[in-house]
């Protein structure tokens, strides 16, 4: 997004548009997703049972609570004779000392048990909540990294990342609200109850807001969820941003581009905070209305039972019960329709996680795919053919026969299709036609992971993870001996410029390995490649962005490498395929010639032009810029300081 098309075009684009039944639908659909949370609840139900009995016992404390208070009230600052439970508790003609300590006492001890069974109820309820979030976020991780090169080509690294690590958190705080409301409703049942039996018209009273609340429960969900949704996308937006911005971070700054990377960011920022502050007034206007209500009712109750006690109906005691209880109930009735609110908002984001887990992948194992062991080696492609989406014939009708232990090398123009090829032999695609087969069995027949066990790959880029050189090396062969990492790092010609390292081969390398150069980098991927030892190799440019001398190094290096192994050689410099076994020439997604470097020579065609373009003696021209602007002033180019 550029800076001028900023907050227009993002309200432009996530406006509000109508509202109606196609929203009310969108706010329900989040509410069906609630069953998907049962396989992450089902590992912790014995602590569920915990947590529900200790959400009921503390509901019965809370019960329990203001009725020491009456007591007191009523028979001890009133002396009034003792009636059930206290009578049969203390008899006739209790002492008022005994009442009053007895009832202080309990009222102590229930609430100090109502706490501590809360403050245990909220331990287990975070060690479940935290699990059941790291349980959903394993399944995504393990999940986004099955997904094809498809999905993740069209995707925002920033929403994925969201998704994974902050959205799905949701899971958790979706359950752990759960005893709170299931609390709060028992304690409703109990009290509306008890405020039957002391006085039925008040309770009777207290209940006009409930229609109030469910139609803000409604209109909540027509109203504010589809702007939940829209925040969420902007903020991914703006995630997004600073993820590219930190990746491409030397692009950034090489060309000077800081000022308009911050007023990217900041306007993406801005439009994100304006409709989040739309959200949090609407948010905030909804939980006014409900707390009005809540008022409104408190009030009513408060005059209707302060006349109930002037006429004798009831005592001033078990009017402080009721009100005490009244409010009791509204509390909790408030504490759902805010916590429906919050439901809501973790709703769109755990909804969002399960949009992830729902994405089915492109390139997919077969439920009876076959395992491996190692390969032969042979590798043919039969009449494949592919296109990325939006595009047409990215491949089209290739044919090939790779023999064990063969070295072909694929040249071909920029955008020829000559890594859309490896990445097919890979599996990161399907082709949409044709097949590609290991010693004569369809890739797609086999299990992913034997397949790629099979291959080892050596890109352009040498990428790093962050880490020791050590870790890397040892990533082609997770667990591998110390001797063998130092063994294939000499067999890449690493070995030499890693010891002279301050660290040796426990030096840190930071993320992507920007503190070694191109070819050491590049060193390193091969002695990973080494270590993998796998029967098929593809090698993709390797040597196209570092120095003739490391070239040579590395070169090298990956002739040891290739030996005994068949492999791919994809490649702009032909002089480093010169002695391929086979050569295929990629041209618009099609091969156009094939054979050894001497017979294509011969054939004269697009290899031989291919050829001749990178060993033609380049001319130097018969004048410079600067002769040639002293030729046009009429002067010669001894006048402008130049030699004779």
């Amino acid at each position: 997004m550029s800076p001028g098309m900023g907050p227009v075009r993002m309200r432009s684009r996530f406006g509000r548009g109508p509202r109606g039944k196609d929203q009310d639908q969108g706010a329900w659909e989040l509410w069906k997703a609630l069953p998907r949370i049962k396989p992450y609840l089902r590992p912790y139900r014995k602590r569920l049972y915990v947590i529900v009995g200790l959400t009921v016992a503390a509901a019965v404390f809370g019960l329990a609570e203001p009725w020491p208070l009456a007591v007191i009230l009523n028979n001890v600052l009133h002396e009034t004779e003792p009636t059930g439970i206290v009578r049969d508790i203390f008899g006739p003609d209790p002492t008022v000392w005994v009442v009053l300590v007895s009832m202080v006492t309990a009222r102590f001890l229930l609430i100090v048990f109502g706490n501590g069974f809360t403050v245990l109820n909220h331990f287990l309820g975070a060690k479940t909540e935290q699990n059941m979030v790291l349980d959903l976020r394993s399944d995504l991780f393990a999940h986004a990294q099955r997904l094809s090169f498809t999905f993740h080509d069209r995707r925002q690294t920033g929403a994925l990342m969201s998704q994974i690590n902050l959205q799905a958190s949701a899971i958790g705080t979706i359950v752990m609200v759960i005893p709170p409301i299931a609390e709060a409703l028992l304690t409703l049942i109990g009290m509306l109850v008890i405020s039957l039996l002391i006085d039925w018209q008040i309770a009777l009273i207290a209940l006009i807001i409930l229609p109030f609340l469910f139609f803000s429960f409604n209109l909540y969900g027509r109203r504010i969820v589809p702007r939940l949704q829209r925040v969420q996308k902007l903020e991914w937006d703006s995630l997004s941003i600073v993820n590219e911005a930190m990746t491409m971070l030397r692009v950034i700054v090489s060309f000077g581009r800081e000022e308009h990377e911050y007023k990217r960011f900041r306007e993406q920022g801005q439009t994100a905070v304006d409709e989040r502050v739309k959200l949090t007034v609407s948010q905030s206007l909804y939980t006014l209305g409900v707390q009005t209500a809540s008022a409104l009712g408190i009030s009513i109750v408060m005059g209707l039972g302060a006349w109930h006690v002037i006429q004798g109906k009831i005592t001033i005691g078990e009017l402080i019960v009721l009100i005490t209880y009244i409010t009791s109930v509204y509390q909790p009735l408030e504490q759902i329709s805010t916590t429906v609110g919050t439901i809501h908002e973790q709703l769109v984001q755990f909804h969002s996680s399960l949009k992830l887990l729902d994405t089915e992948p492109v390139v997919k194992e077969k439920p009876d795919a076959l395992e491996i062991e190692r390969a032969r080696g042979r590798v043919t492609a039969r009449q494949v053919s592919f296109a990325y989406p939006g595009r047409r014939r990215t491949l089209e009708d290739i044919s090939f026969d790779a023999l064990p232990g063969e070295r072909v090398a694929i040249v071909g123009k920029t955008g020829a299709g000559k890594s859309t090829l490896m990445s097919l032999l890979v599996r990161f695609y399907d082709p949409s036609r044709g097949r590609i087969e290991i010693d004569g069995v369809d890739l797609r027949d086999l299990k992913l992971q034997s397949l790629r066990e099979q291959i080892s790959l050596v890109l352009q880029e040498p990428l790093m993870f962050s880490g020791t050189i050590r870790d890397n090396i040892a990533y082609g062969k997770l667990g591998a001996s110390e001797e063998e990492i130092v063994s294939a790092a000499r067999a890449a010609n690493a070995d030499d410029f890693v010891r002279n390292l301050p660290d040796g081969y426990d030096t840190e390398l930071g993320e992507r390995g920007a503190q070694l150069s191109g070819g050491e980098r590049q060193r390193l991927c091969v002695a990973r490649a080494f270590l993998k030892d796998a029967p098929i190799l593809i090698l993709d440019e390797p040597t196209s962005s570092i120095d003739s001398k490391t070239e040579a190094v590395v070169l090298d290096s990956l002739d040891t490498l290739m030996e005994g192994r068949t492999s791919f050689v994809i490649a702009h410099r032909l002089s480093t395929v010169r002695h391929a076994d086979q050569i295929l020439v990629v041209d618009a997604g099609r091969v156009v010639e094939r054979g050894t470097h001497e017979e294509l020579l011969a054939a004269g065609g697009a290899y031989r032009g291919l050829h001749d373009a990178q060993t033609r003696e380049r001319r130097r021209p018969a004048r410079g810029p600067r002769e040639l602007v002293a030729a046009d002033a009429g002067i010669t180019w001894t006048q402008v300081g130049g030699a004779a």
